[in-house]
């Protein structure tokens, strides 16, 4: 998702800039915090992926299966 995206034209971001991106057909929501190349990609938990720069930051989060992670906190959070 992430060549993509920076394939897609877009300008450089801003420092401190965050950039939210969700594809409906492969149902992943990424969040890109950094650009620039990357070391790693690791999954912490089921679905949820962060990618780690070469300077060792994190660079940004994948969610696979968004809708229903996503959804599915934001339902229990809300039951009183």
């Amino acid at each position: 998702m992430r060549d993509n995206q920076q394939q897609g034209g877009e300008g450089k971001m801003v420092k401190g800039e965050m950039k939210v991106r969700f594809d409906p057909e492969a149902d992943i929501l990424y969040i890109l915090i950094k650009e620039g190349p990357l070391k790693d990609t690791v999954e912490i938990a089921d679905d949820l992926f962060v990618e780690i720069s070469e300077d060792g930051s994190i660079a940004g989060l994948e969610v696979w299966r968004a809708r229903e992670h996503l959804l599915k906190n934001l339902v229990e959070h809300k039951k009183p």
